[in-house]
């Protein structure tokens, strides 16, 4: 074979060794895309569009409610309705235990002009006041409200006489009666034992506290409690009474339903139709136990009228 010239050798040798991005043919240059519209305002880039909800605004444009929005089953109301009334304001108290803007002080540490005598409700409460509090007459009777009372948030503290003496439910023994019926306990239940239906934040003779969180004798206790009064028609009961107590800051009773007036302990307790509001009542089982700090609210139902 006749060999190749130089030029053709130098010629191929220099064709191997191009890079072969350096013998494609350059591809043109894609045309900048047309810029998109921007979102609506206060929608971001990329994000679905919602579907019209019928908000409403108030003078500053700031969203305040719906009316386009689903249903809530059972109720009148949208989610997020734009018409439901906003509940009324109310000033807390300094300290939680303190009364708020909307409450009753049955007792503000100087008399007992707000309860009268249970058995005669035409003579005064005929319990001692001493500083700042009030105790048990310790055989004189029963005290009760003279303003009466359905559903209500009650707030009472309460101190077991130190030392403790007795045993079982003959020991710092009292009781707050909702509607001079249905009892929530006050015991000295500081290891002191008795049937557990009887001591200290027991729905007297139905249900035990969840837990038992009382303090030593003449330690001051506190009960928040919220009482939801029995419901009729005419005789027939359409809801029965509920408790929701605290005790010391402890729950103890969970919306319990009170089986009816909660003295009997030979028969079963039940309802007998009676009038919406009745008055509270303090028990004196003749022993020296003390409360201060007394209060109450009334409780009215959700989504209560605006007042204008």
């Amino acid at each position: 074979m006749k060999p190749a010239p130089l030029a053709v050798v130098v010629a191929c040798a220099t064709l191997a060794f191009t890079p072969l991005f350096a013998r494609q043919t350059p591809s043109p240059m894609p045309a900048p895309a047309t810029p998109s519209a921007p979102p609506p305002q206060g929608q971001a880039r990329g994000a679905t569009q919602r579907p019209d909800e019928g908000a409403v605004r108030d003078a500053n444009g700031a969203v305040v409610g719906f009316t386009k929005t689903a249903e809530i089953p059972g109720t009148p109301w949208r989610i997020h309705d734009a018409g439901r009334p906003h509940p009324r304001m109310v000033t807390p108290g300094a300290t939680p235990a303190d009364a708020p803007s909307d409450a009753i002080v049955l007792f503000d540490g100087k008399d007992l002009s707000k309860w009268v005598k249970e058995s005669d409700p035409t003579k005064p409460a005929p319990w001692p006041v001493r500083d700042g509090y009030f105790e048990t007459g310790a055989g004189s009777g029963s005290i009760m409200t003279r303003e009466k009372f359905g559903d209500i948030q009650l707030h009472l503290e309460f101190s077991t006489p130190s030392p403790g003496r007795g045993a079982s439910q003959d020991r710092g023994n009292s009781g707050i009666k909702f509607m001079d019926k249905y009892e929530l306990q006050i015991l000295d239940s500081y290891q002191n034992i008795t049937y557990a239906d009887g001591q200290a934040g027991a729905i007297y003779g139905e249900y035990p506290p969840l837990v038992n969180p009382v303090k030593k004798p003449g330690e001051w206790q506190v009960y928040d409690v919220v009482f939801e009064a029995p419901k009729f028609k005419d005789t027939t009961l359409v809801a029965p009474a509920y408790i929701t107590a605290f005790l010391n800051g402890v729950a103890i009773q969970i919306r319990r339903p009170v089986m009816g007036p909660t003295s009997p302990t030979m028969t079963p307790h039940q309802y007998t139709a009676h009038d919406a509001e009745l008055p509270l009542m303090l028990q004196d089982h003749a022993h020296p136990v003390r409360f201060r700090n007394v209060w109450v609210r009334r409780l009215a139902g959700y989504d209560q009228p605006e007042k204008q």
